[in-house]
């Protein structure tokens, strides 16, 4: 996750237009400006509960993972306010299947009340140079971390995501005290891998395994969008269970010292 890191360094110099504020959480989520295909996933997605678990704060530098349409991106933004920045990444494995990720993301800076938001892609498993180490308040991945297990998930020269090293990029990237906060979809327990690709789930063992390994210390977990009655065995997409999967949040931080 090398990014480009000259903008990184910019992040202080962010020219702020009349519109960029900063808001409450819950002012966040009921800003009337927000689009409409934002506002109806609240009920699944429940953000104000979830930007508060993830502990962004005004002025914090956040990196929204896999971004998509921006949803967290532009809640972020808003929290963050004119003194932070909000970095919408998109994986470079994801264009190949999703050609408008970037543009999407590059789009939300025009909107002005989001000047603090930067679009950006670069291959999940580069590792970021030491002068660039130690930038980041909050890494946020949203029912994503799962697919970078997936074949599909490609990298420009063709080797699939190590995400090992992946993990160890989001620890250089985060400040010592950093949050990185990851919510995906339940799979069966002890089903380690095995669904990432068919139903789209992971086992929480697992992925908590793997994102301590790279040096992370488990910090909590929030159970807010849990489902207890999802049999887990459909995949998350499938129309009886899509936004209604049982999903869970982990907190972890990379120690001080």
């Amino acid at each position: 996750m090398k990014l480009h890191f000259a903008a990184m360094l910019a992040a202080s110099a962010l020219v702020v237009t009349p519109a960029l504020a900063q808001m409450s959480v819950p002012a966040a989520v009921a800003d009337a400006t927000r689009p409409a295909k934002d506002v109806e996933k609240d009920a699944s997605r429940k953000p104000a509960d979830m930007v508060a678990f993830a502990k962004v704060k005004p002025g914090d530098v956040v990196m929204d993972v896999w971004t998509g349409s921006g949803y967290w991106a532009r809640l972020f933004s808003d929290v963050v306010g004119p003194k932070g920045k909000v970095y919408a990444y998109v994986p470079a494995e994801t264009l190949s299947f999703a050609k408008n990720g970037l543009d999407t993301a590059k789009a939300i800076t025009t909107e002005p009340s989001h000047a603090n938001v930067e679009g950006m892609s670069d291959p999940l498993s580069s590792q970021p140079p030491a002068q660039f180490q130690n930038m980041l308040d909050v890494v946020w991945v949203f029912e994503n971390y799962h697919d970078f297990h997936d074949p599909f998930m490609k990298q420009p020269d063709g080797k699939l995501v190590d995400v090992d090293a992946y993990n160890k990029a989001v620890f250089a990237l985060l400040k010592p005290g950093g949050y990185y906060v990851i919510v995906d979809h339940a799979a069966p327990a002890g089903s380690g891998l095995a669904h990432t690709n068919d139903t789209h789930r992971i086992d929480p063992v697992t992925l908590r395994a793997e994102v301590e390994k790279a040096g992370f210390k488990f910090d909590a977990a929030s159970k807010v969008l849990a489902n207890p009655a999802d049999p887990k065995d459909k995949g998350v997409f499938d129309p009886s269970i899509r936004g209604k999967t049982d999903r869970f949040a982990y907190r972890f931080v990379k120690p001080k010292a």
